[in-house]
């Protein structure tokens, strides 16, 4: 009885220690480091904004599709040889790239609209979640107590595009679909931790490159949204093929 009692006692005074070490933690954010945070979140909010507008576009005009994808990628190499100091140039560009990823997601916003308009907005609701979770949990963790899981990440995305390739190339099977698809989602929302944390530390270092910060974590929160939007059309399919079923 002693020993369960001193566990709970332990566990208490834990929670204590947590809740504050974690204002504690965040009082250690500089405030030129907090308002550049602030200025990342902003532009990244603009960029979604961007890139809803381009999925609109796309379901108004049919324009999503190869040369959207080309065109995005070549906005973010255009952005990252720009110098810094043409901010609003740098802005623009983000804009722009987030408006051609937007219209290049159309067609899947596009065959969701016609399964069930409701799992976007679920969608975007289970992505804004996740994203605002893993990030607040990076804000107020130790500095730099995530980065090591950089390492790992970049790993598993390299063996997941390994087994993309190889998919495409040799044909794929509906459980490596499944894998790629879940595996691919934790990996972009551990990113969602330890890039928050990696631009807190560069941005302690003078680095307040705000634009490709909000790049950074626009590119994760994008990959989210896609995966998280396959899995519910994935498993509306699958209830709509049940019902059939049944009803046969």
């Amino acid at each position: 009885m002693d020993a369960f009692t001193s566990y709970f006692d332990s566990q208490s005074s834990s929670r204590r220690r947590w809740n504050y070490d974690t204002l504690k933690n965040f009082r250690q954010i500089s405030p030129v480091v907090q308002n550049h945070i602030k200025q990342v979140y902003l532009t990244l909010c603009c960029a979604v904004v961007a890139s809803a507008v381009g999925a609109y576009l796309h379901i108004l005009w049919n324009i999503g599709g190869f040369l959207t994808t080309v065109a995005s990628l070549g906005s973010i190499v255009w952005l990252m040889s720009t110098p810094i100091y043409e901010e609003k140039k740098r802005v623009s560009i983000l804009m722009a790239s987030s408006l051609f990823q937007g219209a290049s997601i159309g067609p899947l916003i596009d065959l969701a609209i016609e399964i069930d308009p409701s799992l976007i907005f679920t969608a975007f609701v289970g992505t804004s979640l996740a994203f605002a979770s893993f990030s607040a949990a990076a804000l107020v963790a130790r500095r730099r107590e995530y980065l090591y899981l950089g390492g790992l990440l970049s790993s598993g995305l390299s063996i997941l595009m390994w087994l993309h390739f190889a998919s495409s190339i040799f044909g794929g099977s509906a459980a490596i679909f499944k894998f790629e698809l879940y595996f691919g989602l934790l990996l972009f929302v551990g990113y969602i931790i330890v890039d928050t944390q990696e631009i807190i530390e560069r941005a302690h270092f003078g680095e307040l490159d705000y634009v490709k910060h909000a790049l950074t974590l626009f590119t994760d929160f994008a990959a989210i949204f896609v995966r998280i939007l396959v899995i519910l059309l994935k498993n509306s399919a699958e209830r709509n093929e049940k019902k059939k079923k049944r009803r046969d």
